[in-house]
C-alpha cells in the first residue's frame, strides 16, 4: 500500500473563528495512485467524553446537529456576505448579513429584504448597476450609491432578467418580453409570443355552400372587404408608428413554449417549442390514506418510463424588426439521423426471433436539460452578434453545441459529444467568455472525465484541464475571463477550489483544506472568494479566502450545536479497495468500533451501507449528505460493528467509464463491487464475512434487493428502504439514460429489475416503504412482496409508513425505520 495520505480536519467540531492554511500558487498533477485517506490522525477536537448515543437522538429533528448557512453571496462592495439559515424548529429560513470586520451576523429585517435580494442578480456592462427580482418583481440597484429602484409591482412575476446593450433591463412576463428604462421607468413590450395560428381577417370559403354564399350575397362581400380594410390599416399603424406595441409572433396552434431568449441587442430571439407535453396521464395517481378530510385522496404522480414517448423541440429564430420567423433544422448536425440504437434493437429483435434492419431517420432532438445549471441551453455573446445553443438527442447518445448562422439561418455544429451509453445529465455547462463575441467555453467528458475547454466559433477546441478527476461548479470571472471551479484532482474524495487562465491554460490551486469545498462565489472586487466547506466531522460552514495572496482561509460561521459536538463521532477512513473487475479501486469509507482490535480472536460483525441516487459520491472527505446514516454508523460501531460505505460503479466523481459501467446492466457491476468490498473486509479488517449485513435507500434499496436475490449468502440480512423493484415503473429522465426505453430494450429492463429475481432470496430481508412516495412508488414494494409470497419465501418482513414521501419528514418515522434496521442486524449478525 502507498504511503498513507493524512487529511487535517479543518477546525473539526471546534468553534474556532479561522484556520490557517497554505495556499499554493500552482496546482500539482493529479494523484493517480490510490491512497488510503485517514480522516482521524489530526483530529484533536476537545469533544466531551462520550455520552449515550441513541437512535432516537440521531433521528430527531436535525436542528440538533447544525443549521448550516446556504445560498451565500457578497455585499456589492465586498465588505461582507449575505446568507440564508433555517430558523430553529421551523420550516422558514431567514437572511443574515455578516460584515467581514464583525464577529457576528445580524438578521435582515423583512421590510429591508428587497434591498439585498441581488444574489442571483445581473450586472450591466460597466458593473455600475445590478438588476434582480424579489418576490417576482424587478429591482435595480446602483452599486456605488446603494440606491434601489423598484421597476414593477404586481402579481405577474417577472423572470429572465438581462441588461440590453442600450442600458435597459429586459424581463419575461408569461410569454411576453419587456424592456424597461431604469432611469425613466418607461416600459416597452419587445416581443409577444402567441401559441396559436395567425388570425385571418378574411378566410377562404371552406366548401361549396360557402363559396356560393360569397358569390351571391353582396352584403357578405362588403363585410369581408371591411374586415380586410380594418386589418390592413391596423397592420400599417403597427409597422409605421413606433408608439404601438409589436404584433405577436404566432407560433402555431397546439404548441408549448419550452424556452425563449432575447438577444442583448434586442434584435432577435431564439424560441424552442414542442407539442404540448404533460408530465403525467389521467391514470397516474397515488392513493393517500391519511388525508386531512379523512378520505382517501388520489394524488397526481409522474408518468412511468414505460409510458414515455420521444419528444422533439423545434428551434425558431425570430427577427424582431421584420417579424420573420424561421425554424432552424437539425440536418446540419453530425449524426442527426443515425440509428444509434441499431445494435440494441437488433439484440432485442433476435431475442424475439426477429431480424432488425438499421435505417437512417431523423432523431428526436431537444434543448439540453442539464440537472445542475441555471442559465439554460441558449447563450448569447455580450453584444448579441452570436448565440450558441446546446442540444441533445432524446435517445441520450449525443449532445451538440451549435452556433447560429444568422445570415444563412441555420445551425452550425461547434462540438459533438457522443456516448455509446448515455450523455451525462450534469457537467454540461457552457457560455461565451467575457469581452469576446466568438469564443466559448464548455465542459465535456470526451476524454473520460468532466473537463473544461475553450473554442473560437468555427475553430478548433482547446482543452484547459486534464487528468483523472472531474471539474465541478465552473464559474467565469466576468472581469478577468478566468474560470474558477472545484475539482478532486489531489484525491477522489477531496474537492478544492481552482482557477484556470483561459488564454495560457495555467491552473492554480486556491485552497488546501483537505475536505469538501462546495458552492462558492467570487467577490465583486475580485480579490476574495466566499465558499461553503465541510469535513467528515464538520457540517457545512462559510469560509472566506484571498484570491491574490498566499494566506489563510478564515472561517465565518459556526453552526454545529454544542450537543452535537459533545459526541465522540466515529471518523471514517477512506480506503481504495482493489476491484477484481476493473483497474480502478472502489473507494470506501470504513468505520471501526471503539477499541478496535485487528487481532481479536472473535471477528467483528459488519454492515455495508449502499448510498442512493446511483450517480452520487459518498466516500469523500466532506460532510455526508446522509448525515443521519453517518451518525447511525457511529451508533453501530459502539455496538461492535465495522461499517463500510462504498462508491460502487455508477457513482459520481470517478469519470465517464465508472459512471457508464452500468449501462443496460444495472445492479450487476455494483453487486460485483459489493462482493469485492466484503472480501476485502474479511481479509483486512478482522470481519467475519459470515456475519455481514447491508442496507440502503432508493437506489441503495434496489441494490440491496439485487445483492440478496443474486448473491445469496453474501449478506445474512439486508434492509431495502423506499426501493426500486421494477425500472419500467420509474421516471423517464433518469431511467431512459441507462436502460433506453422499455419498448426498445426490454432485455435491459428484465436484466436490471429485482422483481425478476425474487426467487433467489435466501437471507433475511426487511422492506421499508413509504406509502405517499411520488418518486419510487409504493407499488414497487407491493408488487415485489406479492412475488415473494408466490415464491413462498418466509424470511422477509415489510414495514409501511403511511404519511411519508420518498424523503421522510417525521422524526417518529425515521426512528421506527432505523430501530427496525438495527433489530434486523442484531438478530441476524450477532
Amino acid at each position: 500500500m502507498k504511503t498513507k495520505f493524512t487529511v487535517s480536519i479543518l477546525a473539526a467540531l471546534v468553534a474556532a473563528s479561522c484556520a490557517a492554511t497554505n495556499v499554493p500558487s500552482t496546482s500539482t498533477a493529479a494523484t493517480t495512485a490510490p491512497e488510503t485517506l485517514s480522516l482521524a490522525e489530526t483530529n484533536t477536537s476537545p469533544m466531551a467524553e462520550s455520552g449515550e448515543l441513541t437512535i432516537k437522538q440521531i433521528m430527531a429533528d436535525q436542528d440538533w446537529v447544525a443549521r448550516s448557512p446556504s445560498r451565500a453571496y457578497w455585499m456589492l462592495d465586498g465588505s461582507g456576505v449575505i446568507y440564508q439559515q433555517k430558523r430553529e424548529a421551523s420550516v422558514v429560513s431567514d437572511w443574515f448579513h455578516l460584515p467581514l470586520d464583525k464577529d457576528a451576523a445580524h438578521k435582515i429585517p423583512l421590510e429591508r429584504l428587497h434591498h439585498y435580494a441581488y444574489g442571483n442578480g445581473i450586472f450591466n456592462d460597466d458593473r455600475s448597476m445590478v438588476a434582480y427580482t424579489f418576490e417576482g418583481n424587478v429591482f435595480v440597484r446602483n452599486v456605488e450609491s446603494g440606491d434601489v429602484r423598484q421597476l414593477t409591482r404586481d402579481k405577474a412575476r417577472q423572470s429572465q432578467l438581462s441588461f440590453l446593450n442600450d442600458g435597459r433591463v429586459s424581463y419575461r412576463q408569461g410569454n411576453d418580453f419587456y424592456a424597461v428604462d431604469p432611469a425613466s421607468g418607461m416600459t416597452e413590450q419587445m416581443v409577444a409570443l402567441a401559441t396559436r395560428d395567425k388570425p385571418e381577417a378574411v378566410a377562404e370559403p371552406s366548401d361549396f355552400v360557402a363559396r356560393e354564399q360569397l358569390e351571391l350575397i353582396e352584403f357578405v362581400q362588403k363585410e369581408r372587404r371591411d374586415r380586410q380594410a380594418r386589418a390592413d390599416h391596423q397592420q400599417q399603424i403597427t409597422q409605421q408608428n413606433s408608439s404601438v406595441g409589436p404584433q405577436p409572433f404566432y407560433l402555431g396552434a397546439n404548441k408549448q413554449i419550452v424556452a425563449a431568449s432575447l438577444s442583448p441587442n434586442g434584435e432577435q430571439m431564439i424560441v424552442a417549442i414542442t407539442d404540448p407535453q404533460s408530465w403525467r396521464d389521467d391514470g397516474d395517481i397515488m392513493p393517500n390514506y391519511v388525508a386531512e378530510d379523512g378520505r382517501v385522496k388520489a394524488e397526481s404522480v409522474r408518468r412511468r418510463v414505460a409510458d414515455a414517448k420521444p419528444v422533439e423541440h423545434q428551434v425558431l429564430l425570430l427577427d424582431l424588426a421584420s417579424g420573420e420567423q424561421t425554424q432552424l433544422t437539425y440536418n446540419t448536425l453530425p449524426g442527426w439521423n443515425e440509428d444509434v440504437l441499431a445494435d440494441v434493437k437488433a439484440e432485442n429483435h433476435a431475442a424475439q426471433g426477429k431480424e432488425y434492419t438499421p435505417e437512417k431517420a431523423p432523431r428526436a432532438i431537444t434543448l439540453m436539460q442539464d440537472w445542475g445549471w441555471q442559465n439554460g441551453a441558449i447563450r448569447w455573446s455580450e453584444n448579441g452578434s452570436n448565440a450558441v445553443v446546446m442540444l441533445e438527442a432524446w435517445d441520450n447518445k449525443d449532445r451538440w453545441l451549435a452556433s447560429i448562422d444568422f445570415a444563412g439561418k441555420q445551425l452550425v455544429n461547434e462540438h459533438r459529444l457522443h456516448d455509446d451509453a448515455w450523455i451525462n445529465y450534469t457537467h454540461n455547462d457552457f457560455g461565451f467568455l467575457p469581452a469576446t463575441d466568438d469564443k466559448i467555453w464548455f465542459q465535456s467528458e470526451e476524454d473520460g472525465y468532466a473537463h473544461l475547454y475553450t473554442k473560437v466559433l468555427g475553430g478548433d477546441k482547446q482543452q484547459l484541464t486534464s487528468g483523472d478527476y472531474v471539474t465541478e461548479n465552473p464559474t467565469v470571472d466576468a472581469q478577468t475571463g478566468a474560470i474558477y471551479y472545484t475539482a478532486n484532482s489531489s484525491h477522489p474524495g477531496i474537492y478544492e477550489l481552482y482557477r484556470v487562465d483561459t488564454e495560457s491554460g495555467e491552473t492554480e490551486q486556491l485552497t488546501d483544506l483537505d475536505g469538501m469545498v462546495e458552492s462558492f462565489e467570487l467577490s465583486p472586487t475580485g480579490d476574495n472568494v466566499v465558499f461553503n466547506y465541510s469535513s467528515a466531522l464538520q457540517p457545512s460552514e462559510l469560509y472566506v479566502s484571498s484570491l491574490n495572496e498566499q494566506g489563510s482561509a478564515e472561517r465565518l460561521t459556526s453552526t454545529a450545536t454544542e450537543q452535537f459536538k459533545a459526541f465522540d463521532w466515529s471518523v471514517p477512513e477512506i480506503v481504495p479497495v482493489p476491484s477484481s473487475h476493473v483497474d480502478k479501486p472502489i473507494y470506501t469509507r470504513v468505520y471501526y468500533p471503539e477499541n478496535y482490535d485487528p487481532n481479536r480472536a472473535e471477528k467483528y460483525p459488519a454492515v455495508v451501507f449502499i448510498h442512493g441516487a446511483g450517480y452520487l459520491q459518498n466516500a469523500h472527505a466532506g460532510w455526508s449528505g446522509y448525515q443521519r446514516e453517518f451518525m447511525f454508523h457511529t451508533f453501530l460501531t459502539r455496538q461492535g460493528y465495522v461499517v463500510l460505505d462504498l462508491d460502487y460503479r455508477g457513482s459520481k466523481g470517478y469519470g465517464r467509464d465508472w459512471r457508464t459501467a452500468i449501462y443496460r446492466n444495472m445492479g450487476w457491476p455494483e453487486v460485483e463491487d459489493l462482493v469485492d468490498v466484503v472480501d476485502w473486509a474479511g481479509e483486512n479488517t478482522n470481519v467475519d464475512t459470515e456475519r455481514m449485513g447491508t442496507y440502503g435507500g432508493s437506489y441503495g434499496g434496489f441494490l440491496t434487493f439485487m445483492a440478496l436475490f443474486n448473491e445469496p449468502g453474501l449478506f445474512k440480512a439486508g434492509a431495502a428502504l423506499r426501493p426500486v423493484s421494477d425500472w419500467a415503473h420509474y421516471n423517464t429522465g433518469y431511467t431512459s439514460n441507462i436502460l433506453n426505453l422499455p419498448d426498445d430494450d426490454p432485455i435491459a429492463y428484465r436484466r436490471s429489475s429485482p422483481i425478476y429475481f425474487t426467487e433467489g432470496l435466501e437471507d433475511a430481508l426487511l422492506i421499508n416503504s413509504p406509502m405517499v412516495d411520488d418518486n419510487v412508488f409504493f407499488q414497487d414494494s407491493v408488487r415485489l412482496v406479492q412475488r415473494l409470497i408466490e415464491h413462498e419465501k418466509e424470511d422477509f418482513e415489510t414495514a409501511i409508513f403511511p404519511v411519508e414521501p420518498h424523503g421522510f419528514r417525521q422524526p417518529s418515522s425515521w426512528l421506527d425505520e432505523y430501530r427496525r434496521i438495527f433489530e434486523l442486524f442484531e438478530e441476524n449478525l450477532k
